[in-house]
């Protein structure tokens, strides 16, 4: 059996970046996009200066996130171990850039698909090595099978002491570095002004400016800097904050309705018989067309549907949508026609499928394991609560004009709660300990840095001054305070979502 892996011996690199010209020539890579780059990172004060370089590129993690997340399959990972993409078949969900750890796949441009290193595997699969190993004038590049002991990969693991970049990710990456610096291979151990050398291009939405160095020094000591990187783009932006916003709304929606349901729980009016579905259904609605319109090809949406790749939870969640979409159509029809018995059997799917679907995003996130801040269990806690929160707070802002102000006031005190409960799982995120450097810097950024903003006017104002209302203000402010409630829980999804693309991965 074959497994091609690299050794890059940086004790040779001169930073020349031939690999770079050779890899965009040879796979014809667009301006402005690399599938190989050289970052040099530049280690003293002057005049005693050192200029560290490291050649950065795609893995090929034998236990690779990009082709767990991808839900069509378009990254699949080779026999040989080479982690290769279809252009044809990406819908263009940038999910594999988010679960990448070490920020190799980009955006074609062109095609508006994802792509990044695949070993030239055109030429390997013809014999030949990849472009990056021929043109390297000091052999710096080594190409070869791990399962072969005999060849040079091989036989440099067992002579020479080698690293890998990010080992905390358990990714099993198959690039392996000789004499890299640390600050060279740790996105977090040097400071980075977002400006490039020989380019005047701005880092565009990731934050790399102003975080914190994690590797230790002594005091006085000199702070490595980028002197040169490859600009990068924020993935996910205010789609995805409005998608987790509004699928909540229609999951708490549904969930109020057939939990009041299974409970025998009947207010009286049309509020639970009509306007909670046809309001869950609206929202739902409005959550498919903002995961399609956050698609780069959003005509192949449909090939989620018809080709998924399991393990996705972006191919799971499509399907539970699809499926809890069904059902509240059904429950619609069933009312219509005054089908009661129809309407105890699919109680117990719509509450299932509706808690699944306000949850199933902690799972999703969980997958991009680039974004540490996304994998504390706090979020699962946060969207379970954040949709029934969700709901009754609309239901409170529509009571006046829905005649029913007066038979929801007593959940005032329970919806008060909630959102205490909602403030403390956020400062719990914000402040509290993280596992790795990357989620503790993403939580800086969150709790006091470029996010700080949106993070505190969603924490004051609102959940906590909402919260306040509901528990102790008259029921002619319940309307305001549900308002100010849902700005607040879409304030927070939305500094989330960017302050977990915050830290630098490369």
């Amino acid at each position: 059996m074959t497994r091609w892996s690299w050794v890059i011996d940086q004790t040779k690199c001169i930073g020349c970046h031939a690999c770079t010209t050779a890899c965009k020539s040879e796979n014809d890579v667009a301006v402005g996009v690399f599938r190989t780059w050289v970052k040099n990172v530049d280690v003293g004060t002057f005049p005693d200066v050192r200029r560290h370089f490291a050649v950065l590129r795609c893995n090929h993690c034998e236990d690779a996130p990009c082709v767990e997340i991808c839900p069509v399959t378009a990254m699949y990972q080779r026999p040989d171990g080479l982690v290769d993409f279809d252009e044809d078949l990406c819908i263009g969900c940038k999910a594999c850039m988010q679960a990448c750890p070490y920020d190799a796949i980009y955006l074609d441009p062109d095609s508006n698909t994802a792509a990044k290193c695949n070993f030239c595997s055109h030429r390997v699969d013809e014999g030949l090595l990849p472009a990056c190993v021929v043109v390297c004038p000091v052999e710096a590049l080594i190409f070869g099978d791990l399962d072969d002991p005999t060849s040079k990969v091989s036989r440099e693991l067992a002579e020479k002491k080698v690293t890998v970049r990010r080992p905390e990710q358990r990714t099993k990456p198959k690039a392996f570095y000789i004499g890299a610096h640390e600050a060279t291979l740790d996105p977090l151990a040097a400071e980075h002004d977002g400006m490039y050398a020989w380019a005047d291009m701005k880092n565009e939405g990731t934050g790399a400016q102003g975080h914190r160095r994690t590797v230790p020094r002594s005091p006085g000591a000199p702070v490595p800097r980028v002197s040169y990187d490859v600009p990068r783009q924020r993935t996910w932006g205010w789609k995805v904050s409005s998608y987790i916003w509004t699928k909540s709304l229609a999951a708490g929606a549904a969930l109020v309705l057939a939990v009041a349901r299974i409970a025998g729980y009947d207010p009286g009016g049309p509020v639970l018989q009509w306007y909670a579905p046809l309001a869950a259904v609206f929202f739902l609605t409005l959550t498919g067309a903002l995961l399609v319109a956050d698609l780069k090809r959003p005509e192949r949406f449909w090939m989620i549907l018809v080709r998924p790749q399991w393990r996705s939870w972006l191919a799971r969640g499509a399907f539970v949508i699809t499926g809890f979409g069904a059902c509240l159509v059904a429950w619609i029809a069933a009312r219509w026609l005054g089908a009661e018995q129809v309407l105890d059997f699919l109680a117990w799917p719509v509450a299932v499928l509706a808690f699944i679907t306000a949850v199933y995003t902690a799972l999703l996130f969980a997958q991009c394991e680039g974004r540490d801040l996304w994998q504390s269990p706090v979020l699962y806690f946060h969207l379970a609560l954040h949709a029934p929160v969700a709901a009754l707070t609309a239901l409170f802002i529509a009571a006046p004009a829905l005649g029913v102000a007066q038979k929801t006031s007593p959940f005032a005190p329970w919806l008060s709660a909630g959102l205490g409960a909602l403030a403390g799982l956020a400062l719990v995120d914000a402040y509290g300990w993280h596992p790795t450097p990357n989620a503790s810097a993403a939580a800086r950024a969150l709790g006091s840095g470029r996010y700080a903003a949106l993070f505190r006017a969603s924490l004051i104002g609102g959940f906590a001054l909402p919260a306040a209302l509901f528990l102790i203000g008259p029921v002619a402010l319940f309307p305001l305070a549900g308002a100010l409630a849902l700005a607040g829980l879409w304030l927070y999804g939305h500094a989330l979502v960017l302050a977990g693309q915050g830290p630098p991965i490369s």
